[in-house]
Parts: structure tokens; C-alpha cells; sequence
């Protein structure tokens, strides 16, 4: 993010901590990332919006997203004399991670070394929300065999949400929300269903870095998370507008659900 909106982001946590809201921040880092990658000389591969990320990748990975995202944000919103702690996964075991998998055309790929969350620890996020901190945390997984992990931001903060059963989980992306054409304004959906995200997918209406996204809010809902949303994170307030007036896409469970 630029630093104006990294500003814009760090108030609307202000005010809403400010007036009593408890905020857990999961960050990416995915366009810094793809630079030093290519500064180093390396390639940028996906598959289905998942970063292959081999041993040198990986390196980069936990550089940028602990070393450099992490420490940047969480001095952002320090600096606004809030009490943010940056940390990643890979602390006090807050990120158990196991290699993850990736099927495309009915076989089973291997992307390196990214991870799925096996488990959170949610003792040591509970105990800094009690004494009033704001855990900003970057998705570098463990391993149980000690290997780092590059886990999907989305990803990530869906199982965050769900193991704290939070009362909402806001998606941050570059867009309004799910459109059922990208190039038609009028067609963004203001909600859709768990069975819709699916449908969406397989017919290819939704596809590349959206699937991960999508999916990720389908398991927060089943994970526990009472409120799923997609917000664009690029527009001023994002944040406060969706507390206030729901705004982006809500991921409900059934037709007619709340």
C-alpha cells in the first residue's frame, strides 16, 4: 500500500478501537514480494492465484512480509499512539502450517513450500486483546518439521477469524467486490451464497487471485466467523463505511440469510 493509504487504514483502526471495536490485522504483501523477486532474478509464478514458492522464494517471502510489511505496518499504527504488536505465524506457535496441494485438471501439484493452517494458537491472540493490543500479523506458517511456510493472507485471516469466532472478517481487495462481470459495473452482488462462490468458480466468473479470496470467506463462515465481507480496500474509509453500511460484498450462507 502507499503511505496515504496505509494512513487512511491506520485511522479508521484508530476510531474503530476508539470506540471499542477489537482488531486482529492479517497482512499480505504480494506486489513487494513479486518485486524483490524479480530484483533477484527469479521468476513470479501462479497456480489458481497461489504464489509457487520455492526455497530462494521463500527466503523473500518471510523478508518482505515479517521483515519489511509487518514492521512497517504495525510502526504505522504505533505511531498513532496505538498499541499495535507485529508478529508473524511463526510466533509462539500461531501459525501451525502443513504443505499444501494444489489440483488443476485432476492432478495434484506441487507449488513448494506454501502451507495451509493446521492450527491456531489462540491463547497468545486472546491474551494480547485482553491487555488492549492490536496483533498485526504476517502469514508465515511453521511446520512441524520446522520449515517455514508461505500461507495466503486470506487464507490466513480466515482461520484467525474463525478460531477467535470473530464477529467479522473484512476482506481487503483491489476491487468493489464480486462482480458477475468484471467489466459491467451494474453487476456487482452486494451478496452470494456459499453455493454461489462455487458455482461462480467452476464456470469461471470468478477466477485467478479472486478464487483464494472467495474461498477463504466460504471457510470463515464454516469456521465460525458470524460476518464475512469483501471490501475495496483502495477507496478512503473502507473500513468505517463497512461498519456503518455493510458496503462491498457479504458472503452469507443460503438465500434470505442475515
Amino acid at each position: 500500500p502507499t503511505r496515504r493509504s496505509s494512513d487512511l487504514f491506520a485511522e479508521d483502526v484508530e476510531l474503530m478501537t476508539n470506540a471499542g471495536i477489537k482488531v486482529v490485522i492479517v497482512h499480505g504483501g504480494g506486489p513487494l514480494i513479486s518485486k524483490w523477486v524479480k530484483k533477484t532474478g527469479g521468476n513470479n509464478k501462479f497456480v489458481k492465484g497461489l504464489r509457487v514458492t520455492d526455497h530462494d522464494t521463500m527466503e523473500i517471502v518471510e523478508m518482505v512480509l515479517s521483515g519489511n510489511v509487518n514492521k512497517r505496518l504495525s510502526s504505522i499504527l504505533s505511531l498513532r499512539g496505538l498499541n499495535a504488536i507485529g508478529i508473524s505465524g511463526k510466533d509462539s506457535n500461531l501459525i501451525r502450517a502443513k504443505k499444501k496441494f494444489v489440483f488443476e485438471n485432476n492432478k495434484k501439484i506441487d507449488i513448494g513450500f506454501v502451507g495451509e493452517v493446521a492450527s491456531i494458537n489462540t491463547k497468545v491472540l486472546v491474551t494480547l486483546i485482553k491487555s488492549k493490543y492490536i496483533p498485526v500479523i504476517s502469514p508465515v506458517g511453521i511446520g512441524s518439521e520446522g520449515n517455514s511456510y508461505n500461507i495466503n493472507a486470506d487464507y490466513a485471516a480466515a482461520a484467525i477469524s474463525g478460531a477467535l469466532k470473530a464477529e467479522k472478517l473484512l476482506i481487503m481487495t483491489d476491487i468493489d467486490g464480486v462482480y458477475t462481470d468484471i467489466t459491467d459495473p451494474s453487476t456487482l452482488l452486494s451478496s452470494i451464497t456459499v453455493e454461489e462462490t462455487k458455482e461462480f468458480i467452476n464456470k469461471g466468473i470468478i477466477y485467478g487471485g479472486m478464487i483464494p479470496k472467495l474461498e477463504c470467506c466460504v471457510a470463515a463462515i464454516n469456521k465460525g466467523t458470524k460476518n464475512v465481507h469483501l471490501v475495496d480496500g483502495r477507496k478512503k474509509h473502507s473500513l468505517l463505511l463497512n461498519i456503518i453500511k455493510d458496503n462491498g460484498t457479504k458472503i452469507i450462507t443460503a438465500k434470505g440469510a442475515n
